[in-house]
């Protein structure tokens, strides 16, 4: 399927699993290549929950990277196939597309790599694209980027 679009702006990421809602989640303590990303159930604080999502140049059909809302300077970056965030130079942040799919969409690497979780509290894998529910996705908008955290 062609990508589509998505609006820029400030996003919670629900995992499709079995069980309790599960959110993508920054785990708190850095590893290797940053902090490992999870699904994990909803958080009261946002700051690891809330995520933006924009485009990664300004021209139109320009894949998107994705950020810590409220750390600017916290994207996301694919090392060994896994999904991390860390706090590296924007140009080395991973670029996303969004395909859509029964149920939600498909988070798509530049590899054309799908993002997978497994199950709760395991770190997200990205993997060769298969119609299974661990690769669909919800995006809840949450506000635009200019509403605080962003």
């Amino acid at each position: 399927m062609p990508p589509i679009p998505v609006k820029p702006g400030v996003y919670k990421i629900h995992a499709h699993i079995i069980g309790p809602s599960a959110l993508v989640t920054a785990t708190e303590h850095a590893v290797k290549y940053g902090a490992p990303v999870i699904v994990d159930r909803m958080n009261p604080l946002p700051i690891e929950q809330e995520w933006a999502i924009v485009p990664a140049e300004p021209v139109p059909g320009s894949p998107y990277v994705i950020h810590l809302a409220y750390h600017e300077s916290a994207g996301l970056v694919i090392p060994e196939d896994r999904l991390w965030v860390n706090g590296i130079p924007r140009p080395e942040w991973a670029k996303f597309t969004f395909e859509p799919v029964i149920g939600g969409v498909k988070i798509l690497s530049e590899k054309g790599l799908a993002l997978r979780a497994g199950h709760r509290g395991a770190q997200i894998e990205l993997v060769p694209p298969k119609p299974e529910f661990q690769e669909t996705w919800t995006l809840e908008f949450v506000r635009p980027l200019d509403e605080g955290g962003e």
